[in-house]
Order: C-alpha cells, then structure tokens, then sequence
C-alpha cells in the first residue's frame, strides 16, 4: 500500500463532513439580538401597503403593538420608526419634524408605554416632512448645511422629550453631530445615544424606501448627491466617520450595506465604535423580487446576505427582514 501520495496531510473537508461539526467550527454567528428592524408608520387613513417592500407594511401605533411583542418574544431588542407624514402637513421648512404632537412622538410615548421592553431608534431627518423630500432646507435650488444643521437639532430635542432610546441622524449634513450632541448635553440628555449615519452613499437603493415613506414623490427624480456620499469613495467614508466619533457619535451606520462590505470592513478594523450595518429597502426588495420568481431561496439568501454584514465586522445589522431572519436564526 503506498502511504506517500502526492496527497496532502491536510484536508479541510474533515470539518464540513457533519452539521454538528460545521455549527462547532462556525466563525460567525447571527442571532436576534443582533437585528434592528426598521419600521414605517402611518395614521388610520394612511395606506398599509408598500408596493416595491414585498412582505413590508406601515403601522398604526396601535398595530404596532403585537408586531412589537411579537419581535421581543423573538429576542430582537431595538426598532427604527419612519413616518409616512401627511402631504398637508409638509413644508419648505420641514416644521412638523419638531412638532410634539408629530406621528413619531405619538408612537414612540405609545410604544413606550405598551411595549417599555422595547429599544427605540428615531430618525434625525428632514425628508419625512419637506415638500422637496431632501434631507436639509432647500434655498434657490440648494441644500443649505447650517440652517439645517439648526432644523435638525430642534427635531432631535422634540425627539429627545419624549424619551426615545437613540437617535439616528441620516441626513448627512457637515457637523450635525457635534451640534445635536452639544444640544443634548446642554438640556439633560447626555446619556442618549447617537447612531450616526457616517456613511450614507447616493444610492440608487433607496427608491423602496423612499416610496414607503412618501418623499420619492416630493423629490420629482432630485439627487441627494450634494450632501450623500459618491459610491465611489472608501477614504472620504472614513473621514466622515473620524469626524462623527470626534464630535460625539457613540456608533456608526453604513448604509447601504450589501455593496459596501468593504467599508464596514475598514470601518470595523479602523474604529473602536460599534459599526452598524444598513440592509437597505433595495437590497431586501431585490431578494425578495428574486425569490417570487423562483430564481433563489428568500430564506437562505436573507441570512447569508445577514451573515456577511456580520463577518465583514458589523455589530448591528438594520433590516427589513429582521423578523424573518429571527424566526430563521431560532430555528436553526
């Protein structure tokens, strides 16, 4: 018998032979706790359905309820609210972002009193709200920095007051950062998070989203160019994010994630700051499509998509199948 093949004496195969020999040399691992599910809400009269978020729908506070209960039971920890704000109540100044009695702050104080168990993440924006659907002010055509940045900290301290668990700003305006977190600091918030969007990219991915939340209309085909961040760019994104840590940001979001796993690479191996990664509306919708039509597993390819947030560093992953993929992750 000759024992001195050309064979190597290494095989790695040996560790893929059996599933209980996989699952105990599993590198990366997903778990419930790791998702926050971004969540659209709406008033009685706003419409349920979301045509391009297959299997996504807007809530009610009321509705939200059981969804809530039924996340927490599932061991996801933290929510993201988006509003579908009413068209009247939409300005060139984006006012009702700070109004108390906005459908945020009512969700929040009825969420927190029904479901007090339950993180809660509030968007710092102005898109919900602005005729325009931008993020900042828009004056002669252009997207002012600083008086949004000053729109911006009164929709924060609105939010702060109605005792939300962080806030995540996303509108990706120079400094806003270090002004909110001045702000908070100032009037008894210095022990609330800020998430920031560091790395918000001009995707061509938000279109769901941007549907779901109503301002795809109001921005009539506008790009977000002149404050988002070109896809093109990596070094620009860890400057950004130099920047939010030094003005006070307590964790970082990348978004979107699926076509930028390499800055959450770069982000996580760079930074001492927890790194979130941001499943967006497209990404999911573009699983979703495929799996209606046969061509893949929406199961299988939600989690490894998940998955590859996580080995590339990513803390927290936001997604829209955050309840899917825990109920998945539960049974495996």
């Amino acid at each position: 018998m000759n024992f001195l093949g050309s064979f190597p004496n290494t095989r790695l195969r040996r560790l893929r032979q059996h599933p209980w020999i996989r699952d105990l040399h599993q590198e990366t691992i997903l778990t419930p706790q790791d998702f926050i599910w971004p969540i659209f809400i709406r008033t009685p009269q706003g419409d349920p359905a979301i045509r391009t978020l297959p299997g996504v729908k807007r809530y009610t506070k009321e509705e939200l309820v059981p969804a809530v209960e039924e996340a927490l039971a599932l061991g996801i920890k933290a929510i993201a609210l988006f509003p579908q704000t009413d068209p009247s109540l939409k300005t060139a100044d984006g006012q009702e972002a700070w109004n108390p009695e906005n459908l945020v702050c009512q969700t929040i104080r009825y969420l927190k009193k029904h479901c007090p168990e339950i993180g809660i993440i509030a968007d710092v924006a102005l898109d919900p709200y602005t005729g325009h659907g931008h993020d900042g002010l828009l004056i002669d055509g252009k997207i002012v920095n600083d008086l949004s940045v000053d729109a911006l900290v009164r929709q924060a301290l609105t939010l702060a007051e109605t005792g939300v668990g962080a806030l995540a700003p996303s509108d990706m305006m120079d400094g806003r950062i270090g002004v909110i977190r001045k702000a908070l600091d100032q009037t008894g918030f210095s022990d609330l998070p800020l998430f920031s969007y560091s790395a918000k990219y001009a995707s061509s991915l938000y279109s769901p989203f941007r549907e779901a939340a109503g301002s795809g209309s109001c921005l009539k085909g506008a790009s977000k160019a002149t404050y988002q961040m070109n896809p093109a760019n990596a070094r620009e994104a860890m400057r950004e994010m130099a920047f939010d840590i030094e003005e006070g940001a307590d964790a970082l979001i990348v978004k979107p994630g699926t076509f930028y796993l390499d800055i959450i690479r770069k982000a996580s191996d760079t930074f001492p700051v927890p790194i979130h990664a941001y499943h967006v509306s497209g990404e999911y919708s573009m699983i979703k499509a495929a799996a209606e039509a046969g061509y893949l597993s929406y199961e299988e390819t939600l989690l490894e998509n998940l998955l590859a947030f996580k080995r590339a560093g990513a803390t927290a992953i936001w997604t829209y199948g955050a309840i899917d993929a825990a109920r998945m992750v539960s049974k495996k």
